[in-house]
């Protein structure tokens, strides 16, 4: 049976029946008369390497709703910003490429740094966010929508069915995220698993029934790198630099906004991209450092709505988190079996081990410093510090791509 059932305090959009992606994107065109689409995808160069480009440029090429396209390239010498430019040409829908590594953007983020504005290293979350103002400055475009650029199995379906909620403005919805199965021959998402979901039941035993926990825990894959927004999310939220980018940019959607404008769409039965090293014993690598990142940006989030942290709580908060973490390995085993998946579950355990370990380096981080990694200022003040910087920005880009 095709699951309809709604959970949490968002809407959950479901793929029912047998949708038609001819119909969503003949709907998809007429919305874009009234609320122009841009798409954002933040990019190494490496990617353009990889077996994931050429199958999502096959893919957009046949996309014909969007207004722009904004691509934030990254590690990037000036031949292979030029190489990307002739790699993206099959796409009719306007490209504008920011070339993250150029002289032209080094002299905005210098620009940014002399007037006290910090937007954080090098990463997805500075990429999305200069997108982001590429887009406010040309002001064509009403709704924004982003995706990885890892994404072996492409299909332009994803794209539609992640911007349909946002774009139709009957539905009303301000953001919308995706989800998705990570599933192949075994499991994947051991953050999502087997970290985020254990980590905020527990801290709901600890501290209460929270509207922040019960807001995350709606969503059925919070670390998706999938999501849509109108442009006035874009404008108005701050948002992480780090590993915490997608948990961060959730909780100023909280912040900002009624959960009744929130929801989630299924955009894909299945969904592969890279898989990061767990590397256990080192917590400034792969998924150790995104965990540890991930905790502390929950944790200032409950901070800033008054919940008080302490030493006794996180040491509660450790335990709580593994005994939920064991219970939640023993339900995936037996969902692995009756699909008959490989199940490793002393690798699940290892990853439940390392993850204690992130938790609790990550509230003694947090109890150091609870301000933490600042949030990238959000794009009404930093125009109210540097009235010109989109211009400035709009003509470098297009200096840029000339």
């Amino acid at each position: 049976m095709t699951d309809f059932y709604q959970t949490g305090i968002i809407t959950t959009l479901h793929s029912l029946g047998k949708p038609s992606l001819e119909r969503l994107e003949s709907e998809l065109t007429d919305f874009s008369k009234t609320r122009p689409i841009a798409l954002v995808l933040p990019a190494l160069y490496s990617e353009f390497e990889g077996p994931a480009m050429p199958g999502i440029v096959r893919e957009l090429a046949k996309v014909r709703y969007l207004n722009e396209i904004v691509l934030v390239l990254d590690k990037a010498s000036e031949k292979q910003f030029q190489g990307v430019r002739d790699f993206m040409s099959p796409i009719a829908t306007p490209v504008r490429i920011i070339h993250n590594d150029g002289k032209r953007i080094t002299e905005i983020y210098e620009t940014l740094s002399r007037n006290g504005l910090d937007v954080g290293q090098r990463g997805k979350g500075r990429s999305a966010w200069l997108a982001y103002g590429y887009v406010l400055a040309r002001e064509r475009s009403e709704v924004i929508a982003l995706h990885d650029c890892d994404i072996v199995n492409y299909s332009r379906e994803m794209l539609a069915r992640l911007c349909y909620p946002v774009a139709n403005s009957n539905l009303d919805y301000v953001f919308c995220k995706g989800f998705y199965s990570r599933v192949t021959n075994k499991m994947h998402g051991r953050v999502t698993r087997l970290l985020v979901t254990p980590l905020v039941r527990a801290l709901q035993q600890l501290i209460g029934q929270h509207r922040f926990l019960a807001f995350l825990d709606s969503f059925r894959y919070p670390l998706s790198g999938e999501f849509c927004m109108t442009i006035d999310v874009a404008r108005v939220n701050r948002i992480p630099w780090d590993w915490g980018l997608e948990v961060g940019s959730l909780a100023e959607v909280y912040r900002n906004y009624s959960p009744r404008r929130v929801c989630q769409v299924d955009i894909a039965a299945t969904y592969e991209h890279k898989h990061q090293e767990l590397s256990a014993e080192d917590p400034e690598k792969g998924l150790m450092k995104m965990t540890i990142d991930i905790c502390k940006s929950i944790f200032r989030t409950l901070a800033s709505e008054g919940v008080v942290f302490s030493e006794g709580l996180f040491k509660s908060l450790s335990v709580a988190y593994l005994r939920l973490a064991e219970d939640t390995i023993l339900k995936y085993e037996a969902d692995a079996s009756i699909n008959g998946l490989e199940f490793d579950r002393h690798e699940e355990a290892k990853a439940v081990e390392a993850f204690t370990r992130a938790i609790t380096q990550a509230s003694k981080l947090f109890m150091e410093n609870p301000m933490g990694t600042p949030l990238i200022p959000n794009w009404n003040r930093v125009t109210s510090a540097i009235p010109d910087i989109l211009e400035m920005l709009k003509k470098a880009v297009d200096a840029d791509n000339t």
